[in-house]
């Protein structure tokens, strides 16, 4: 399968559409919180609060989107306006200041309510406040994103044996950090010229192959030992598919950016092993969790579709065709979008469901919460956008 003009024209609709006439105002008319600030994205369908509680994470994730649409689509003054709103709320409640860490979660008016021990809440307002430093010039953004991104990669480099979820008797990494990490300092690079995001980028992917890719078997572990062993443990063994094809986009951008092809091959092998891995052969779509030997998994919902994981395999495979021209790309591709176009959207109500069982009905009615927001979406939206009309504009 390769894209026509027809259907070239029709995926370009789709996510024009479904970016800037469904996504983004569904999440502008239901989260936006204008009497506290910042955003409220626990939405049942039709866009009612039913939780004021607000995540850290969907805080700075919306920020960054909004900067991102402001910087490189259209310089819409709302959404600017927005972005420094939500900017507020961050710089305001969401640091705990006895210690610089950032909270997880915290109430309607910011008062904190739980700290995570993974400091991934800083990664994402890492990447909002560099967008924000890109749209106005403001030097203090970037001082923000710069701080909030060394405090990310020293928490999680120099994290102290009490923080950890598990004792020293089966130390474990996870697949996460250099991910992120390489996402994060990606962003800030392209926003705010970061000086010393190269290095971060390299040693991260150095980390990923080393340790997480498992030629052998085919295989981008999700948790492995800190050498880089499998653990023949529930933990160990379990891989999460939609999270190392969203690594491996990461990989083949950096490839492309850096014009490199081998890590362009690395990036695909990558998505190769794990589409395989985690395609539902029965109904289509992404499993969220399975196991590295094909042995029953722990987690009761590892036969879920979730949301994110169909959205990077978007993203990863529409990447992949265009910088290989690989037919069998263009075919996965079809078969993820199609897979959630027919099964995600709520024509009644807008935006997406988070949550389907295995054969694609509805599980939860719920729009957004702590873990669901605007971004995961909307990315995708506009990446594939981007890839589709690399000069497109709104």
């Amino acid at each position: 399968m390769k894209f026509d003009a027809e259907r070239l024209n029709a995926l370009i609709t789709t996510y024009r559409l479904g970016l800037f006439e469904d996504t983004l105002p569904f999440w502008i008319s239901h989260a936006v919180d204008h009497e506290h600030g910042g955003f409220m994205t626990c939405l049942d369908r039709d866009g009612t609060v039913i939780d004021t509680d607000k995540g850290v994470w969907q805080q700075g994730r919306f920020v960054w989107l909004l900067g991102e649409l402001y910087n490189n689509v259209h310089q819409h003054r709302p959404w600017l306006e927005l972005a420094q709103d939500g900017a507020r709320f961050l710089e305001e409640y969401c640091v705990d200041r006895s210690d610089g860490r950032m909270w997880f979660q915290v109430t309607r008016d910011g008062k904190p309510i739980r700290k995570r021990r993974y400091a991934f809440s800083e990664s994402f307002a890492a990447i909002a406040f560099g967008e924000l430093a890109q749209a106005t010039g403001e030097k203090r953004y970037a001082n923000q994103a710069i701080s909030c991104f060394e405090r990310f990669v020293k928490h999680h480099t120099k994290r102290n044996q009490a923080e950890s979820k598990f004792t020293a008797v089966r130390p474990t990494k996870s697949l996460a950090f250099p991910m992120i990490t390489i996402a994060t300092a990606r962003q800030l690079l392209d926003s705010i010229g970061y000086a010393k995001a190269d290095h971060w980028i390299t040693r991260s992917l150095d980390e990923i192959f080393r340790h997480f890719l498992k030629a052998e078997i085919r295989c981008v572990m999700e948790t492995v030992g800190e050498n880089g062993d499998i653990i023949d443990h529930f933990e160990g063994r379990t891989l999460n598919p939609g999270h190392a094809i969203e690594a491996a986009w990461f990989v083949m951008r950096e490839g492309e950016l850096r014009q490199d092809q081998e890590l362009i091959a690395t990036g695909c092998r990558m998505l190769d092993w794990m589409w395989q891995r985690g395609w539902d052969q029965m109904h289509g779509g992404i499993l969220y969790f399975v196991d590295v030997n094909g042995l029953p998994v722990q987690e009761y919902w590892h036969d879920m579709k979730f949301w994110w994981p169909q959205c990077e395999a978007i993203i990863a495979t529409l990447m992949a065709y265009r910088l290989t021209g690989d037919a069998k790309y263009a075919t996965w591709h079809g078969q993820i979008h199609d897979w959630f176009h027919q099964h995600f959207p709520d024509a009644d109500s807008g935006e997406c469901f988070g949550y389907l069982h295995r054969d694609g009905t509805q599980s939860s009615r719920i729009k957004g919460n702590l873990w669901k927001g605007p971004f995961h979406i909307p990315r995708m939206q506009l990446m594939c956008l981007q890839m589709l009309q690399p000069d497109f504009k709104r």
